[in-house]
């Protein structure tokens, strides 16, 4: 081990205990060469969660990334932050495979949100799908109204529609 203030690699442990409730080996280490004193902790590294993109390349999975694409989706919706960030830090967990697709956490993250909102599910969708017009827009949100059934509020095909022909008007 380094020492942090003269670089020198003749360092010698002093102290060595439990840490974080076993969690960690934090060990008092001395200097050979400056004579001064610091601490280094331990902690068993796992084998991260590669992602296997629709290109073929691998990268580590990053559930803070994950978590700013859901914000992207939730926005100005009630949706909490804790909702997105237990998800986000969850998914690390819940899967047992070494590797996972995009396309997998691109349909579990639409499951969620499919759950908590219908305007951040079709926000996602339409990204995640790259949709290309509105009409694309339409059917899909005709899709989810009609798994979701009549309502007394005006569904959201209804409201699409309403845009649409706005847009076309101006």
């Amino acid at each position: 081990m380094k020492c942090p203030f003269c670089s020198s690699d003749d360092t010698r442990v002093v102290n060595s205990r439990p840490s974080d409730e076993g969690a960690a080996i934090r060990r008092r280490r001395e200097c050979n060469a400056c004579h001064r004193r610091f601490t280094t902790y331990e902690r068993a590294q796992f084998e991260a969660l590669m992602v296997r993109k629709r290109s073929g390349r691998r990268e580590v999975f990053d559930p803070d990334k994950l978590v700013a694409k859901l914000r992207i989706a939730c926005n100005k919706r009630p949706v909490s932050e804790k909702q997105l960030r237990a998800f986000a830090y969850a998914f690390e967990d819940e899967v047992s495979l070494p590797e996972i697709s995009s396309e997998e956490i691109g349909r579990r993250t639409l499951a969620l949100l499919k759950h908590l909102d219908d305007v951040a599910y079709i926000r996602f969708l339409s990204v995640y799908r790259d949709f290309e017009s509105v009409e694309r827009f339409i059917e899909e949100i005709r899709q989810l109204s009609g798994e979701r059934g009549a309502t007394t509020q005006p569904s959201l095909e209804d409201i699409a529609v309403e845009k649409l022909q706005k847009l076309r008007r101006d």
